[in-house]
């Protein structure tokens, strides 16, 4: 279908201009249609409106305006102030004349265009100039197939009708703006007219350059600029139609013209007439999509350049720079030629613009390996950027796009000097990049503290300065943030995250200052944004000595600095009510959380072997005192969030430090060793149980949502690990166990400790929760006492391995004595207490007693200890009814009644 490049190309330009046309074009028809609508409501209304006539005076105030006027006329001076009508009679009020004209109704809206209409004045329009586009490219096309015309001919002819489209549109525009017709809202034929002739300009060079060799690439160059800069300045006429087309024509010139060695400076001297040009439109007609689109254009333009060769840090640089000042000059709101600014409000294009160009400065210094020149103009378009956020509001977003660019381009370095950083357990990163000697030591610590310098006293005196909150936020947030992330940034990079006391020194001296500068502002007059940057600046000085503490301690002791801050910041929320505080104290406890997440041992393998006074106490063991003292303070004013993820954080801690040592004490200091034995899991059953007793009675007086949760979570976990655990896993006739010698061996804390803390934790719910709660903790408790009866019983037969030898007639005996002195001691116990759960309990042994004679003793015993298990079982039924009829329920026999005794009587 397509002989030629150009054929292509060309149909591709006209059709994409005459859409963009339609478009715009539409949306300027209706906006004439509702200014017409609305000159036209406002004349009608203009010529109804009946002019302001006096009202009539009153026959019983008529006295009292005679006396006014007759003050008046003996007043001097009084003659040239008294109305003229005011001896006229008074027409009567059109509203309440019965015989008013009420007022004509607005003129009916004009009627939706039909079918025929848009046909005729539009859509014929819009294929006219699609066709005349078209029509010369397939001129060009037949001159060719013919042989009538040679290459610079139809070159000439090209060029000649490109002209005269854009003469016929100007004439258009002109005789149109010059008429007394009434503009109707149809297709816009000035505007379709000069795009076709745009269009064919730009491919008539295009073809004189790649098909016919007549034009040098740098004189080609030329050509196209020109014609997309002539189209963005037809755009001032024509609408953004034309805009959309030259701006996109403007920034794909260097694609189409190629070069064997491509000119950096020249391209970008030319896209920064572009950017000028483009900016300078998009001021003028107020188009935000124009300028969007131009610095995404030009954004994109130096990656592919940043891969060219050898890195050209100059050439990138000046187009950074040069965009930068014209985004500044032109887009800023409020700021140089920059539209009007709408009071203190951060503008999304004003920010915008200056965060992008930033961004490809922070490229150019990655790609550049931080190259001297390339560090100090981001130094310089950073501190631009702060002066015009200082001035102008609207592009106070872009500090906050500088202070994290900041963060990137130090963290960038720090990787690059410490390449094991990137080291995982398969091996290193490929591409980690260059020797880690690229970038100046000594530059770069110059810059950081110019950095945090220049974010840290603008965002202090910009407090005062702003009146909008968010600004002022802004601003507190940038010169907190910034300081402490090049120190941290440093510090890996210089220390190594190793211990060092100049760095300890560095943190200490920052947080002073924030601490100062946290006092100042406290001090003042509160304004809007004073309460959360007071909040920031407190949360800096915590940060700052958190720092400190672990740039001159171990690396394990992070954790603990952590924590130490979200106590802090919970102590400093409850002196001052400054309502950011809260939150962040909950947030240091998820940091700390996650890094616990990461490494649980705290202090890697340097945890130590001994028991209970390990890295684990202190990795585990301060920061939930930390967390449990900020949950007090954080619950003096209130119950909320952030107070319930301190006290989640508190008792996971507490959770985990015990089973951490418990772990690691069974386990010779190795917490990762993947097994497990009756002592652990028994230690963690009581420990689990004693903490559901704690917060069961610390739940009554908080009221704390968390600590119920807790009690319950910790209860489940016992439970899960008794059945598991202690009962099928771990116990010790099932598995070869060796539980130690008699009484005094690792049953004891493996089901008689448990057992009485379960009873407890059953008293302690009771009365408090549901009865079916209690009552199966209460179950649970007989369940283990009888297990730890029994299994006492057996090492009297078998020794410290339970599962040696077989099971002979006197141990069969043995546990049906045992089982029956525990139900009658539960008896005992229920009869002097008076608890009923206690008798219940001795009734369940006895019946378990009573079945095992008959299903057990009664097959596998014989001789002497059949009878003797029975008669004994005899023996305590018997006196368990006595006791019961006798001692619990005795009943007094009912007096006789008085007829009764009167007859008996003599």
């Amino acid at each position: 279908m397509f002989d030629s490049p150009l054929d292509f190309f060309s149909l591709l330009i006209a059709i994409i201009a005459l859409i963009v046309a339609r478009k715009a074009l539409n949306q300027a028809a209706g906006l004439r249609a509702r200014l017409d609508s609305i000159e036209a409501s406002s004349a009608a209304a203009s010529r109804t409106m009946p002019s302001p006539m006096p009202s009539p005076i009153p026959p019983s105030l008529a006295p009292l305006q005679e006396l006014e006027q007759s003050l008046a006329t003996a007043s001097p001076g009084s003659a040239a102030e008294q109305p003229a009508t005011a001896s006229e009679p008074t027409a009567p009020d059109a509203t309440s004349s019965p015989t008013a004209m009420p007022p004509p109704l607005p003129p009916p809206s004009p009627a939706d265009p039909g079918f025929e209409e848009r046909i005729g004045t539009r859509w014929v329009v819009w294929i006219g100039g699609l066709t005349l586009a078209l029509g010369g490219f397939f001129l060009v096309r037949y001159s060719i197939e013919a042989g009538l015309l040679g290459p610079g001919v139809r070159t000439v002819l090209g060029g000649l009708f490109a002209l005269a489209l854009l003469a016929a549109g100007e004439w258009t525009r002109r005789t149109e703006s010059t008429s007394q017709i009434e503009v109707l809202p149809i297709a816009n034929i000035p505007a379709i007219l000069t795009a076709a002739g745009t269009a064919v300009a730009f491919a008539t060079v295009y073809a004189a350059y790649a098909l016919y060799d007549f034009l040098a690439p740098a004189t080609a160059f030329i050509l196209l600029g020109l014609v997309a800069l002539g189209t963005l300045a037809a755009a001032l006429l024509h609408g953004p139609a034309l805009a959309g087309l030259g701006i996109a024509a403007a920034f794909a010139t260097p694609l189409l013209v190629s070069s064997e060695r491509p000119d950096f400076w020249a391209l970008y001297i030319y896209l920064a007439i572009v950017t000028a040009a483009a900016f300078g439109l998009a001021r003028i007609r107020l188009w935000r999509w124009l300028a969007v689109t131009t610095i995404a254009f030009a954004l994109l333009w130096i990656l592919p350049c940043l891969q060219c060769g050898p890195p050209m840090i100059a050439p990138h640089l000046f187009h950074v720079i040069a965009g930068f000042a014209l985004a500044a000059l032109l887009v800023v709101c409020g700021f140089a030629f920059g539209p009007i600014a709408d009071n203190e409000q951060v503008e999304p294009i004003s920010s915008g613009s200056l965060a992008a160009y930033l961004f490809g400065a922070t490229m150019i210094v990655l790609y550049g390996h931080h190259a001297d020149s390339a560090m100090i103009a981001f130094a310089i378009l950073v501190a631009a950027a702060l002066s015009i956020a200082w001035r102008a509001p609207a592009a106070t977003g872009a500090i906050g796009a500088a202070s994290i660019l900041i963060f990137v381009v130090f963290a960038e370095w720090v990787v690059r000097g410490n390449p094991d950083m990137l080291v995982l357990p398969g091996g290193p990163l490929p591409g980690i990049g260059p020797a880690a000697t690229d970038g100046s030591v000594s530059l770069h610590l110059i810059m950081a503290a110019i950095f945090a310098a220049g974010f840290g006293v603008a965002g202090f005196l910009a407090q005062g300065r702003f009146h909008a909150a968010k600004i002022s936020v802004h601003w507190a947030a940038s010169a907190t943030f910034t300081p402490l992330a090049l120190l941290i940034a440093l510090y890996a990079r210089i220390a190594h995250l190793d211990r060092s006391i100049p760095f300890a020194i560095l943190a200490v001296t920052l947080a002073a200052a924030y601490g100062a500068a946290t006092e100042m502002l406290t001090r003042r007059d509160e304004r809007p944004g004073t309460p959360i940057a007071i909040a920031l600046f407190a949360t800096a000085t915590l940060g700052a000595l958190a720092l400190a503490l672990t740039f001159v301690l171990e690396k394990g002791w992070l954790s603990i600095a952590l924590a130490l801050m979200s106590m802090g910041t919970a102590w400093i929320s409850m002196q001052r009510p400054i309502p950011f505080m809260r939150p962040l104290a909950a947030i240091l406890a998820a940091i700390v959380t996650l890094r616990i997440a990461y490494e649980p041992r705290i202090a890697g393998d340097a945890i130590g072997t001994t028991p209970i006074f390990n890295w684990l106490l202190w990795g585990y063991g301060i920061p939930a005192l930390s967390f449990w003292a900020g949950s007090y303070f954080l619950r003096r004013r209130g119950d909320d969030a952030p107070l319930r993820a301190v006290e989640s954080a508190a008792i996971l801690f507490t959770v985990l430090l015990a089973f951490l040592e418990i772990r690691h004490a069974v386990n010779g200091g190795d917490v990762y060793r993947n097994n497990t034995g009756l002592t652990e899991v028994a230690l963690q059953v009581c420990v689990a149980l004693a903490m559901a007793i704690g917060l069961e009675r610390l739940r009554i007086r908080t009221g704390s949502l968390v600590h119920n949760i807790g009690a319950v979570l910790l209860t489940v976990f016992a439970g899960l690990a008794t059945i598991f655990g202690l009962m099928l896993l771990e116990t010790p006739i099932f598995w070869s166990i060796n539980v130690g010698g008699s009484f005094l061996n690792v049953l004891l804390l493996g089901y008689a400790l448990p057992a009485v803390l379960a009873l407890l934790l059953s008293y302690a719910v009771a009365g408090r929760r549901h009865a079916t709660y209690a009552n199966t903790i209460a179950a649970a408790a007989l369940i283990l006492a009888l297990t730890y009866v029994s299994f006492e019983i057996r090492p009297l037969y078998h020794g410290p391995v339970l599962t040696r030898g077989p099971t002979t007639g006197a141990e069969q005996y043995s546990y049906s004595i045992a089982w029956l002195i525990f139900g009658v001691v539960l008896l005992g116990i229920g009869i002097l207490a008076s608890s009923q759960r206690a008798r219940l309990a001795s009734a369940a042994v006895i019946a378990l007693t009573i079945v095992k004679a008959f299903l057990i003793d009664m097959s596998t015993l014989s001789g002497i200890y059949r009878a003797l298990s029975f008669i004994c079982l005899g023996l305590v039924l018997v006196a368990i009814g006595w006791f019961y009829q006798r001692i619990l329920f005795r009943r007094q026999a009912a007096p006789p009644s008085g007829g009764a005794t009167a007859q008996a009587s003599p």
